[in-house]
């Protein structure tokens, strides 16, 4: 069966949460990059927020300046349900640029 591969891009996000992707079926993100496009280290925050809960991937982890951290390696993967919706942040203004891989619409 085909897949529908999906990519989700920001740049500056900053000391306010962002919603970058939202589930409207079983979605599954198969990668997430983070880049610290500053010269000072930032401390960035991913979560789902499920409807009623913020459920960290990954809270204030550090990114050195002009460095990347990808949270998903390997055969990771995160699975969101309809209703679910990813969020990053940073603590510092403009500092990060995003990228979300997934595939949409999971068949089964």
């Amino acid at each position: 069966m085909a897949q529908n591969f999906r990519r989700y891009t920001l740049s500056g996000v900053g000391t306010s949460a962002t919603s970058i992707a939202a589930a409207d079926t079983y979605d599954t993100i198969i990668g997430i990059r983070l880049a610290n496009v500053t010269s000072n280290m930032v401390l960035a925050d991913v979560y789902i927020n499920d409807g009623t809960n913020n459920i960290y991937i990954v809270k204030e982890a550090p990114i050195p300046a002009g460095s990347s951290l990808e949270l998903i390696d390997g055969a990771s993967k995160i699975i969101m349900q309809s209703g679910d919706q990813l969020f990053v942040q940073s603590d510092t203004a403009s500092s990060l640029d995003v990228w979300i891989s997934a595939v949409d619409d999971i068949s089964t």
